[in-house]
């Protein structure tokens, strides 16, 4: 089950010594600052101009989105798209906190490579211990909310991938829930 929980860290960008002996940092392993504050919306991505999604299929244990979540997503300067599909409550958290999560991720070709409802248990990291695409992203939720990313490769895991499981300039796609700011 360890060995479980360390697969699901290390593909969401928490490298853990199980020896205790510190983190890595991933983002900056991959030749990518963490950001330190969430980059500002383009605009670019308004209702009225950007192209409807189809809504990702909730994985089993997910909670339920809001009847009134975007069909669209909005994009930052980054290059970082999300949509809040069920809205949390303030405060959001920022780059230097710890949050407790639930996630699901998969790839373009839909092809799932994490799962924490897979393994049936909720993971906690600090937002600056993960790739940048996460802590930009989960600036943008409070606590109870559920969000989607998009993630490009340059804010995800870059020209080195991860693993088998995420190839080289992969677009990473989550699917997050929320369940608390530490």
């Amino acid at each position: 089950m360890l060995r479980n929980r360390l697969a699901g860290l290390a593909l969401i960008g928490l490298a853990t010594s199980v020896a205790g002996c510190g983190t890595v940092d991933v983002a900056q392993a991959a030749d990518e600052k963490p950001a330190a504050a969430a980059p500002k919306e383009t605009g670019k991505n308004v209702a009225d101009s950007a192209p409807e999604v189809a809504f990702p299929s909730l994985p089993k244990g997910a909670g339920k989105m809001d009847d009134n979540a975007p069909k669209t997503f909005t994009t930052t300067e980054s290059g970082l798209k999300y949509r809040v599909l069920r809205a949390g409550t303030d405060p959001k958290p920022t780059a230097r906190q710890a949050v407790e999560v639930h996630y699901h991720g998969w790839l373009d070709n839909k092809k799932v490579f994490d799962s924490s409802y897979e393994r049936g248990e909720t993971i906690s990291f600090g937002l600056n211990q993960v790739i940048p695409g996460w802590t930009e992203g989960m600036q943008k939720v409070g606590k109870g909310g559920m969000i989607e990313l998009e993630i490009p490769a340059k804010l995800g895991y870059g020209s080195r991938g991860a693993g088998a499981a995420v190839p080289p300039n992969a677009t990473l796609h989550f699917l997050v829930e929320l369940k608390d700011i530490k």
